[in-house]
Order: structure tokens, then sequence, then C-alpha cells
């Protein structure tokens, strides 16, 4: 544990963001199962909206966010095409 007051601090600060970041993930991974059970142009929206969110916030890369939109859209596509 740390002695100093500023490193005191960090570490509740990053812990506070870890957990906030973990949360996030986590509601991220959701939508975008609950998109790949679904596979509704609703699910691909709210995954999409998650995905953009975590993106602008940092908590994952923007163009990983971009690959993952494009990789659900096709799956939508394909479905749609297919009925």
């Amino acid at each position: 544990m740390p002695n100093i007051k500023s490193a005191i601090k960090r570490v509740k600060v990053s812990e506070k963001r870890r957990l906030r970041n973990a949360s996030q993930k986590s509601a991220l991974r959701t939508a975008v199962k609950a998109f790949e059970t679904a596979v509704s142009p609703e699910a691909l929206i709210n995954a999409s909206k998650k995905l953009d969110k975590a993106a602008s916030k940092g908590l994952i890369h923007k163009n990983a966010a971009n690959r993952k939109k494009s990789r659900l859209a096709k799956k939508l596509n394909a479905l749609t095409a297919q009925a």
C-alpha cells in the first residue's frame, strides 16, 4: 500500500475507474450477445450505440468498434438476404 498522499488517491481513483470500465465493457458484451441471439435491426442499433459510446470514452479502440459494427451489420444483412 502506498504511503504518499497522491499515490493513495491514485489507487482510489484507478479502482473506481477500473470498476466503471468493467461495468461498461460487460454491458457492451451483453448488447453484442443480445444482437447475436436476436439478429434484429433494433438489437443492431443498440449494440452500435454501445460500441460507439465505448470507443468515444476510450474503453475500446475506434477501429475495433467500427470493425465489430461492420461484422454485426454484415451478419444482419446476410440473414435478411436469405429470408
